[in-house]
């Protein structure tokens, strides 16, 4: 039988990175496009997880396809927007270098049992479990990401560029930035223990 939930998840990445690919041709239809695929390739981050639970696919592979596909989809705009000079450099590499570290330590805690978020959750603390996971920080880092994506991209048309809208954008990437880092912290700290173990 084929998990729908995880072809959705191979399929967001493959339209990822096409819709990357429009940012290089010339016009404002085509930067329009890619912003409404980038809509779709978020909202699948939600959809696959929605499938899973549906159609009862959840499986410890799927969950992993899950986080690569986030992770590989993040990278991979995060990326283009430096090729094309959009954002600083140091963005895609902090978000490189943090999720290699906290994926590390998840991957350990997976092994004795743990996970990420719900009621296994490696948090201890509960400043940990509220900034790692809790819904509500979880969904205000996915919307904050989310907008700064689409923005950016908005934020390069004729249209807007003389707008409000490539300074909110860049609010967006730099708070971004800021809550990646927030929330990758408690889990370097009280992963230590794990790792030590």
């Amino acid at each position: 039988m084929i998990n729908v939930a995880n072809v959705i998840t191979v399929v967001r990445v493959f339209v990822a990175l096409a819709t990357l690919y429009l940012l290089w041709l010339p016009g404002d239809a085509m930067r329009w496009v890619a912003f409404v695929l980038t809509a779709l390739v978020i909202w699948g981050d939600a959809l696959d997880g929605y499938f899973a639970r549906k159609l009862n696919q959840s499986s410890k592979f799927g969950a992993m396809l899950d986080i690569a596909g986030d992770r590989a989809v993040e990278m991979a705009y995060w990326i283009a927007f430096a090729s094309l000079n959009w954002i600083p450099a140091w963005v895609p590499l902090l978000y490189l270098i943090r999720g290699t570290f906290v994926d590390t330590i998840r991957q350990v805690a997976g092994e004795k049992g743990l996970t990420a978020f719900g009621e296994k959750t490696m948090m201890t603390s509960p400043l940990g479990r509220f900034l790692v996971a809790s819904n509500f920080s979880r969904f205000s880092y996915a919307v904050a990401k989310a907008a700064a994506f689409c923005l950016i991209i908005a934020a390069h048309t004729e249209s807007l560029q003389a707008t409000a809208v490539p300074q909110v954008a860049m609010f967006l990437v730099y708070f971004s930035c800021v809550f990646c880092a927030i929330r990758g912290l408690p889990v370097l700290v009280e992963g230590k223990s794990l790792l030590k173990a």
